[in-house]
């Protein structure tokens, strides 16, 4: 969805201390009902240079998504652009996050960010936390 107009991180693998294949050809997107929410979001918020997307561990499944606004550049971290706006992942958890589309959705009365994650193999029944 989001993919054509987004752009590859500026780092290098060997910047980050991981192999070379970790990075190479690495992506995360973000559609564009996602980043215009992060832009107006950002703009009500009065600061931040993006969002951090990364993983924990957590839920009956293993893992969970984290999402929080970038107020300081970490120099670690691998940066994206999306529709314009910054998306920045931690290396650890790129491995997992690698070729996700993090989209906006609304349906009826709820309205959330849903993660589009290729690498997921399972996820626990309540859509909480997940499995590689």
């Amino acid at each position: 969805m989001g993919a054509s107009t987004c752009t590859a991180p500026q780092t290098t693998a060997t910047e980050l201390d991981l192999g070379p294949a970790a990075l190479e050809g690495a992506s995360v997107t973000m559609s564009e009902r996602a980043a215009s929410y992060v832009s107006n979001f950002l703009a009500k918020r009065g600061k931040g240079l993006g969002i951090k997307l990364g993983v924990r561990t957590s839920g009956c499944s293993g893992m969970a998504y984290k999402l929080e606004f970038v107020d300081v550049e970490d120099p670690n971290d691998v940066k994206f652009e999306c529709h314009g706006v910054a998306v920045y992942v931690d290396p650890k958890s790129l491995t997992y996050l690698n070729g996700t589309e993090l989209d906006f959705v609304r349906e009826g009365l709820n309205e959330g960010f849903k993660f589009n994650n290729p690498n997921v193999k399972s996820a626990c029944g309540c859509g909480e936390s997940f499995n590689v």
